[in-house]
């Protein structure tokens, strides 16, 4: 049966914190975050009060990045503002399936493990897809795809509100652009996922024009446009 409520992708780190990555979540009254080194997402309700705001402060500590990722709550006067990015939220239509050719052929994926961890770190400091972190890959499944035994291109699972699953990570090895791995990758993942009945969705930046072709093409439309913003704690 296909996914038709989206009420979770909008507010998806919350939901995940909630539901699938409970395990993986840090709370504190009604605000929530991931676990260190997981991710730096962070979660507050649609009109935090201000124990809401402290609640988060406290969990994340002095300084530190609270990536509100497309919530639209504005902190507190003295939590200062680090980023500011325009993006959209895609999604896979309902009913389809990924090209079972474009799937299941070609290049090898593999899915990567604990122990690839410290080659996943290195390709996403050369390919800057966004953030992750040493402890990412426990949000989901990731794949990859080596070249001569090489990690030159991975994607994976990261957001999990209830009936969907994101993707993201999405990047390859400047070396090796323009082989069509990253339409290789995302459409394994797409199979993955819509065959355990979820839908697929992802965000991008609304700059990365390149990646919105790709996943257009890939057959992803765009369900919303999104803000993402980070800020530090007083």
């Amino acid at each position: 049966m296909v996914n038709r409520d989206t009420t979770g992708l909008d507010d998806p780190v919350g939901a995940s914190l909630r539901g699938h990555h409970a395990h993986l979540a840090r709370r504190l009254g009604r605000a929530a975050t991931y676990q260190p080194g997981v991710a730096t997402f962070s979660a507050v309700t649609a009109d935090p009060d201000p124990q809401e705001w402290a609640d988060l402060a406290r969990l994340l500590g002095r300084g530190e990045l609270a990536d509100l990722f497309s919530s639209a709550a504005t902190p507190p006067p003295d939590w200062e503002p680090i980023f500011v990015l325009e993006g959209r939220q895609m999604i896979w239509p309902g009913g389809s399936r990924p090209d079972p050719l474009r799937a299941g052929t070609g290049t090898r994926v593999v899915e990567l493990g604990a122990d690839s961890v410290p080659e996943m770190l290195d390709l996403i400091a050369r390919a800057q897809p966004g953030p992750f972190w040493p402890r990412t890959r426990e949000l989901g499944t990731y794949l990859g795809v080596r070249d001569n035994g090489t990690l030159v291109a991975m994607a994976g699972e990261r957001l999990r509100p209830p009936g969907w699953t994101e993707i993201s990570a999405v990047c390859t090895a400047p070396e090796a652009r323009g082989r069509g791995y990253a339409a290789r990758l995302v459409s394994a993942l797409v199979a993955r996922i819509v065959a355990r009945e979820e839908r697929p969705f992802l965000h991008v930046a609304e700059a990365n024009t390149g990646a919105i072709a790709l996943y257009e093409r890939l057959g992803f439309q765009t369900r919303k446009p999104v803000t993402f913003r980070g800020f530090r704690t007083p």
